[in-house]
This record gives C-alpha cells, structure tokens and sequence, in this order.
C-alpha cells in the first residue's frame, strides 16, 4: 500500500493542517486503464471529523516528472507510485477517458451533449489553484480534478451545465465531467471545460491598477471600465440562473450571520469591539423579506476571468469546507456583489498592510471607492437593480463577509488582519 500517510499533508489541497491525524489511508481504488488509478484516500482526526480526498495514481514514470519531488507518493509492491496529474501522459488518458465516455468500475465518465475537445493537445499544470488541481491542454479546454471530494450534486459541475444551456457568454463552456458511487449517492470527481484563452485574472487586473494608481491618481491603467463591465456580467449570469432555476422570497438568514458572528468572536479577540454593533444591524433585518435564488455564493476577483470578449465567472463551487448540499442553498444576490464589493477593498488594500501611511490609505480607499461604484453602475445598468437601493441588507452581506474574512485572516494570514476590520468599522458607523 503506498505511504498516503506521509505524502497527504505535504500538498496544497491537504485542509487538515490545523488537525492531528488519527489515520490516513486508502479507502477505494479504481483501475481507469493500464496506467491509471483512482483512488479515495480517507484522512481521519482525532478530534473525530474526517475528509475524502481522490488521487489519480500511476506508477514508473516518475523519473520523467518535472515536479519528481512533489508528484512522487512512495514505493509499494516494487514499483514507485505518484501522482499521475504530473504526468503529461496520464493527463492525456484521463481526458480522453472524459471525451469517450463510458464507465470503469464504479467511475462513469460523461461528455456534454455536442462537446468537442482534443486528448491530443499538450497538457500543462495549473499551479495556482489551493483545493484542487487543474490540467490546460492546448488553448481549447482544462480538466478540473477535485482534491476533496464530497458526495452530492457538486454546483460547480451543475451552475456551469445551467449557464451554458443557456447560452450565457459570462462563463466558460461545460465538455463533460465524471464521478463514483459511494453508499448509493453521487459522488462528483471532476470537470472539464472550455480553456479561456488570452485572458487575464481579475485579481491581477485590478491588483495592477491599484498600485499604479498609488503613483499617478490620474494614470490611464483605470480599472473602472472594466469593473463597469464586470458589474453587468455578473447580472447577466445572476439573470440567466433565475431564468432557468427559478427564484423565491425569504427572509433575512439572521442565525446563520449572527452564529458566524460569534463563532468568530470567540476565535478573534480583535473583533469583539464591534459585535453589538454588527448585532443591531442584523437584528435591524429580522424578517426582512429578500428575492433568492442560485448564486455563485463565492465570488470575488480571483473568481472572474477578462477576456477580448467578455468576463468569465468560474469556480462555481462554493467553499470546499462547506458540504455541498449547503453550497447549493439558495441566497440573495446581494451575497455576490458583496464578494465582489469586498474584494476590492481587498485589491487595494492589502498592497498596504505593511506601511502607515494615511496619504496611500486614502488613496486605496479612493480606488476602490471608484471600482465598487462602477461595478454597481454596471450591475444596474443590465439588471435594471441598483445593489445599493438595498442599502442596509448590501452591508449586512458585506460586514458578513468580513467577518468571514477576520477568522481567516486571524488563522493564516494575521498581517492582513486590519483590511477586514476597517472595514467592519467603517460600515458599522455608516
């Protein structure tokens, strides 16, 4: 049996650092062909809690890999095993395995209905992604492997089907996909789609934009065009769910913000200050009724994708922590404009958390000020709503979302700790 053990918690994807594991190991594999296994690890704590992850495994090659250290697993039965997503070969087999279609034990594979995609193309790692692992090939589609797998309607898989049914240019085609069975429930593995070629990373875009504008307030590298235009791709896309999915009236999700909102607290002494202000604005919403419906419920500007033609939303599948029935609840749009609204305060901001200095604050402020408006403009503009009409629930989704932010910044990121309480502050005393 391969060394699971020792290899899991060195990769990215791994989510249980902040735990002690109890045992780590194979739960399932599956022969794909000759060369490929799939196998579901399984990761128990002793707190009690437990994750599956999936590894494509092959064995051999590993001397070929440009990422040998990383890819390899260890040795079992004399062979070396690692893993195969590193290998361009195997990536190659794993989509044409897509592109077929068909079954191989208790994993089907399945092409969208009219897709066209080449295995033959070369295959090249994503390495940017934290919780799972993507393959380009060419400049025509990506293979999405998902690292921690749940079992369930994954909204990723399901969202981009939707939208592309629909005709919707704000997203990245669906080609196909493929999933196991485990105790009778579906259990999705992985996606792939069409390759958004020659474009470029909202994070990055605006990051840029932001930081010249610290040098020149008046540089031409003015990101508000584009956020205009992101601001109505977002509402088309929102458009286009409620269209197909349907939409529905409900109440303000009052126990869940105020839960997190203590939870938080508790973990995150910095923030207590502010609690019974935050209370009373989500108190203020008690029964306050609110249109909902399917969203991307994770969206902010490492999640859209600029290219010659349009903004493209991806990664529709929600936090990777959060089980997927709960990823696909629906909820108010708002959620969305407020991760969008959020991370621009994000973009300019966290270029300064190392510095004091009030000329550049406000310059950062002054930036995203600009963006989050014209981002709002735009949303209006194709949806013939203005998120800020809804003043206080759009601030009750954005201090929401910061507090989301403060227990993440408090446990891996400490530095960035003031972006999301300055801005708790200045929403709570508007």
């Amino acid at each position: 049996m391969l060394p699971f053990a020792d290899w899991l918690p060195g990769q990215r994807w791994y989510a249980g650092r902040s735990r002690t594991p109890f045992s780590i190991k194979c739960a399932a594999s599956t022969s794909l062909d000759e060369v490929l296994n799939l196998v579901l690890v399984d990761a128990e704590y002793t707190d009690g809690s437990s994750e599956l992850y999936q590894v494509m495994v092959a064995s051999g090659g590993e001397r070929h890999l440009e990422h040998r250290r990383l890819a390899t697993i260890g040795a079992a039965g004399g062979r070396i095993g690692y893993d195969a997503l590193y290998d361009p070969d195997a990536a190659r087999r794993l989509l044409a395995l897509v592109e077929a279609g068909g079954s191989a034990g208790d994993v089907v594979f399945e092409p969208e209905p009219g897709a066209k995609f080449s295995s033959a193309l070369e295959p090249r790692l994503f390495d940017s992604e934290q919780s799972n692992t993507s393959v380009i090939f060419g400049e025509e589609a990506i293979l999405k492997v998902f690292r921690r797998v749940f079992t369930g309607i994954n909204p990723d898989i399901e969202l981009n089907r939707v939208l592309a049914r629909t005709g919707s240019p704000h997203v990245a085609k669906l080609l196909g996909s493929f999933e196991t069975t485990i105790a009778g429930e579906p259990c999705p593995l992985g996606m792939v789609t069409e390759y958004a070629a020659d474009s470029s990373e909202g994070w990055s875009m605006a990051t840029a934009s932001a930081r010249d504008s610290f040098a020149d307030p008046n540089s031409s590298h003015d990101f508000a065009r584009e956020s205009y235009r992101l601001g109505e791709a977002v509402a088309r896309v929102h458009a286009d769910l409620a269209r197909a999915l349907g939409s529905d009236r409900a109440p303000f999700p009052l126990v869940a913000v105020l839960s997190r909102l203590h939870s938080t607290a508790r973990e995150v002494p910095e923030i207590r200050p502010y609690v019974p202000a935050i209370e009373e604005r989500f108190r203020a919403l008690t029964g306050e009724p609110m249109t909902i419906q399917r969203v991307h419920s994770d969206l902010h500007l490492g999640q859209v994708l600029c290219t010659p033609a349009a903004w493209l939303l991806i990664d529709f599948e929600g936090e990777p922590g959060v089980p997927l029935r709960d990823r696909r609840q629906p909820d108010s749009p708002l959620r969305d404009v407020a991760g969008m609204l959020r991370s621009y305060e994000y973009a300019a901001h966290h270029l300064l958390v190392d510095q004091d200095d009030d000329y550049l604050a406000a310059s950062a402020q002054d930036w995203a000020d600009r963006n989050r408006a014209a981002f709002c403009d735009g949303y209006a503009q194709a949806s013939g709503f203005d998120p800020r009409a809804a003043d206080a629930l759009l601030a009750a989704y954005e201090i929401d979302k910061a507090v989301y932010e403060a227990a993440y910044e408090a446990r891996h990121r400490p530095g960035w700790l003031r972006i999301p309480l300055q801005s708790i502050a200045r929403l709570v005393s508007r």
